[in-house]
C-alpha cells in the first residue's frame, strides 16, 4: 500500500470515531476504539510500539511506547488536549526518526470536527 492511501484510511477510521464520540474522552478511549477500526479495516497494526532511546554508545530500551504503527510504515500518535503544541509536533518527529520511518499522522481527538486535529507528516 501506499503512503497516502494508508494514511487516508486510518484518518477515516480516525473520522468514524469522531463523528460516534465526540470530543472529551481520555486518549485511551480513543486509542482502543482505533484499534478495533484498524482491525475492521483490515490493516496490519502495532499498538503501543516499544521505541528504544539511543544515546552514543547505549541504548535504553522501551524507552517510549508509539501509539500505533501501522502497515509498518505510519508512525501514529493520539491525542485528547486543548491544543496540538510544539512539544507534541516533536515528540511524533522523534518517533519517526528513532523508527525510521517517513510518514507520521498526529491526531488530537479534543476538537469539534477532527479535520482541525489532524497533522501529516512526512519525511
Amino acid at each position: 500500500m501506499e503512503i497516502n492511501e494508508i494514511t487516508g484510511d486510518i484518518i477515516g477510521c480516525c473520522i468514524e470515531i469522531h463523528k460516534e464520540l465526540g470530543p472529551g474522552l481520555l486518549e485511551s478511549a480513543y486509542e482502543e476504539c482505533l484499534a478495533h477500526e484498524l482491525s475492521n479495516s483490515g490493516l496490519f497494526f502495532e499498538r503501543q510500539k516499544p521505541l528504544p532511546v539511543r544515546y552514543k554508545e547505549i541504548q535504553i530500551e522501551y524507552g517510549y511506547r508509539m501509539d500505533f504503527i501501522v502497515e509498518n510504515q505510519v508512525v501514529v500518535e493520539l491525542k485528547s488536549v486543548e491544543i496540538i503544541n510544539n512539544v507534541h509536533t516533536a515528540q511524533i518527529l522523534t518517533y519517526m526518526r528513532f523508527s525510521e520511518m517517513n510518514a507520521g499522522l498526529l491526531i488530537n481527538f479534543n476538537v469539534s470536527v477532527l479535520k482541525n486535529g489532524i497533522k501529516r507528516f512526512i519525511n
